[in-house]
């Protein structure tokens, strides 16, 4: 977009927020484990190491985590912020599957995902979809290749570009990892071992947000209208790129606080976000669901 003001000073930085020097969050691996307690992490790739740290794993194993559940329930996926209460789920590797895939429509019915540290998964699957008929795929399986061709470390939006650019007609392979399974460890568990439970949700206002720039810091929770805004921004992700990311479209929605117009909104997230390269349409798109979160919470 031409003629963008610029982006005002500080647009990008996050909101005032306390810090505390000392937080510690439970932890269990999703197929059963003891509990353990981790804490000093800034982002999600030290959180990773921090889990990998208390039950002697490489981070490299740990796919995803959720939040006061250990089923593969992506409404509960660990995203960008943390309940100070909030009890950590760390789904592994598990089985390795492999699938070949004929790309009969343009859109094969997936939504991807990625955990922050170099691996995509499947976050939903479009009923009725290509994707849908193939019963090995599940929801939660790491992509981890395409064509025999890896795409460990790629982001979110950047492995949906790859699917969307396979030719239609010619079959095409899927390395596929899905979480472990708790029956995976039955013979394996020591009588120290606990089986997950449902951990109680955290009625605090607090949550400690990780962000990929800059430290970690402990905010309010975020209001109706942020929490709205979001919500539409990420489906606005979904229907344009085929990801959904919470935490960028949090990114997105601070990012417009700071600016009077769609131009302006425009030339910060180029600033901010340049490398989703986003399209004018979307940005336009984003700014109106904003907007209209912000009139429907008055």
């Amino acid at each position: 977009m031409e003629n963008a003001a610029p982006c005002e000073p500080g647009a990008a930085e996050p909101p005032a927020a306390r810090t505390r020097p000392r937080l510690v969050f439970r932890t269990q691996l999703a197929h059963g484990s003891p509990t353990g307690r981790i804490e000093g992490f800034t982002n999600v790739r030290e959180l990773y190491a921090k889990i990998a740290e208390a039950f002697g794993i490489s981070p490299t194993e740990i796919l995803f985590c959720t939040l006061n559940s250990h089923k593969v329930d992506m409404q509960k996926l660990l995203g960008g912020q943390i309940g100070l209460e909030d009890f950590i789920f760390a789904h592994v590797r598990g089985e390795t599957k492999e699938v070949e895939v004929t790309k009969t429509e343009d859109a094969l019915g997936l939504t991807i995902t990625d955990n922050g540290a170099g691996y995509a998964f499947i976050k939903r699957i479009k009923e009725g979809s290509i994707i849908n008929r193939i019963q090995a795929v599940c929801v939660g399986d790491s992509i981890e290749a395409i064509n025999d061709h890896s795409i460990v470390g790629c982001r979110h939006y950047e492995v949906a570009k790859m699917l969307r650019e396979l030719p239609k007609s010619q079959p095409f392979t899927l390395r596929l990892v899905q979480p472990k399974r708790a029956f995976d460890m039955i013979g394996q568990r020591s009588r120290s071992s606990k089986w997950p439970v449902e951990a109680k949700v955290s009625s605090g206002r607090e949550t400690l947000r990780l962000r990929s720039r800059g430290p970690a810091t402990v905010e309010e929770v975020p209001n109706d209208f942020e929490e709205e805004a979001s919500r539409r921004v990420d489906d606005l992700l979904e229907s344009y790129m085929g990801i959904r990311d919470p935490e960028l479209a949090a990114t997105m929605v601070e990012t417009s606080k700071k600016t009077a117009g769609v131009q302006a909104f425009a030339r910060c997230l180029d600033s901010v976000l340049g490398e989703f390269a986003f399209p004018d349409e979307f940005v336009v798109e984003v700014w109106a669901a904003i907007v209209e979160a912000r009139e429907a919470c008055g």
